[in-house]
């Protein structure tokens, strides 16, 4: 019986480890196509521009996650139990209400955005003022387009759910700005990077759009939608103040400098933000597979093998992170220097991000398993509380030390919160995050080694 538990245990870490490794390699391709179109727009239309727009491009994303309402992350849970028990007609049920509901949702945003703009227009310049109004447009598209790649993974499409947002709306904002650069140079406007983006946003929805046709099951094509809006609600809630909130806590540096009219500054945080996010790449990997693991393991009160995979996994994002991250840190002015001398100046900021993404590396995959494990609301409290310290701290931090100061805070934020959930997840789930739980593994291989000398001395 032990040795068919090891064999289990093993065989669904050999299928996270595989898995990751595919996921990992489309992220790597995804990140490759970003920092390349973050590359082209810095160097085509300088610090203020590409400040800018990454302003304008911050608050479009966080009011895309929050126009999702949820279900981008809900619809994994929902549609893959509903495909389990055969329910399919709920299935389609909460695919319409989702997409609805976020498309709704994602228009509402835009009309209000924009018509605040026309009512208001006196705090912004006009290239801000078109960028906006443009950006706007990117709301409900955006929305869609997660909501639909969450669908696509649900029907075990992994690779067809990545691609239309990781890499084809980003590569497409590539060849449309190498095309501007040739005809324009420096004098693209933030507002045509924006349209832009717009064109990618809309290629990758019909990209994930087709996904959907061709994963969905028969059963679930043809089946008579049914609804259940209260019990979808209850769950998607939570799971839109986490999106919402992370978003906020990425983005609150660039969204400050903007706001306190950094515009320069604001795209050159954007930029390292985005270089030092690279080392939370093999973490997010990993969590391709690792989500319906926890929620199968937890399900079974299965709490070894769970204790098992969220230390092997912590210690694999680890190590990676921190080759990473050491190579980014030893190359940063060089590195930023190909982005234009200007951004030269994000190289301390860019060795402080560094370090917080590593910390929270070796904390492992901890919001990904509290909210696998049926704890989203303590998820979304804990999150809620680290972006709002982040947007003290960056108030204050960024009034004394600019761009620097903005990544001392989020980087401080970003600890805390990982050390917050650590402390939930002992508590609750009784499991070591992250690389701690070594110290579970070298206990039972004391106690192992322990028991068979005994019971070797005691055959003799």
């Amino acid at each position: 019986m032990e040795l068919h538990e090891r064999g289990a245990v093993s065989a669904r870490i050999r299928r996270v480890v595989v898995g990751g490794a595919a996921a990992f390699s489309i992220y790597v391709a995804s990140a490759g196509v970003t920092a390349c179109a973050q590359l082209l727009i810095a160097r085509i239309v300088g610090a203020h521009t590409y400040g800018v727009y990454a302003y304008v491009i911050a608050w479009i994303t966080i009011l895309a996650y929050f126009c999702a309402l949820g279900f981008d992350i809900a619809l994994l849970r929902f549609v893959s139990a509903y495909q389990t028990v055969g329910a399919s007609s709920l299935a389609r049920g909460i695919i319409q209400y989702a997409e609805r509901r976020s498309v709704a949702a994602g228009l509402l945003v835009a009309f209000i955005g924009a018509g605040i703009i026309h009512i208001w227009p006196w705090p912004f310049s006009a290239e801000l003022r078109n960028t906006f109004l443009v950006g706007f447009v990117l709301v409900p598209i955006l929305a869609l387009l997660w909501i639909r790649c969450s669908i696509v993974r649900a029907f075990g499409g992994v690779v067809p759910a990545l691609i239309p947002d990781r890499v084809v709306r980003d590569g497409l904002l590539v060849i449309l700005i190498v095309v501007a650069g040739l005809f324009f140079g420096s004098r693209i406007e933030p507002q045509g990077i924006m349209m832009a983006t717009v064109a990618g946003a809309v290629v990758g929805l019909l990209l994930a759009s087709q996904g959907v046709r061709r994963l969905c099951p028969n059963a679930i094509r043809t089946a008579e939608p049914q609804y259940a809006p209260a019990s979808w609600r209850q769950t998607a809630v939570p799971f839109m103040i986490i999106a919402g909130a992370e978003a906020l806590l990425n983005r609150a540096g660039v969204v400050l400098l903007g706001w306190f009219g950094e515009t320069r500054d604001a795209g050159i945080y954007s930029l390292v933000f985005n270089i030092a996010f690279l080392v939370a790449l093999p973490r997010t990997a990993i969590n391709t597979l690792f989500a319906p693991t926890i929620s199968s393991l937890f399900t079974r009160n299965d709490r070894a093998t769970l204790q098992v995979l969220v230390t092997k996994a912590a210690l694999w994002t680890l190590s990676t992170s921190v080759a990473i991250a050491l190579g980014l840190a030893i190359m940063a002015e060089p590195l930023l220097s190909w982005f234009g001398k200007d951004f030269v100046a994000g190289a301390p900021a860019l060795r402080i991000l560094l370090l917080g993404q590593v910390t929270a590396a070796a904390f492992g995959s901890l919001l990904l398993i509290m909210t696998m494990t049926e704890h989203e609301r303590g998820a979304a409290m804990l999150l809620i509380l680290s972006a709002a310290i982040n947007i003290l701290a960056s108030v204050a931090f960024i009034y004394w030390l600019g761009l620097t100061g903005a990544a001392i805070a989020s980087s401080t934020a970003l600890i805390i919160w990982h050390i917050a959930m650590a402390f939930f997840i002992f508590r609750y789930l009784r499991l070591l995050p992250g690389v701690l739980g070594l110290l579970v593994s070298n206990r039972r291989e004391e106690a192992t080694a322990r028991r068979d000398i005994r019971v070797k001395a005691s055959s003799v």
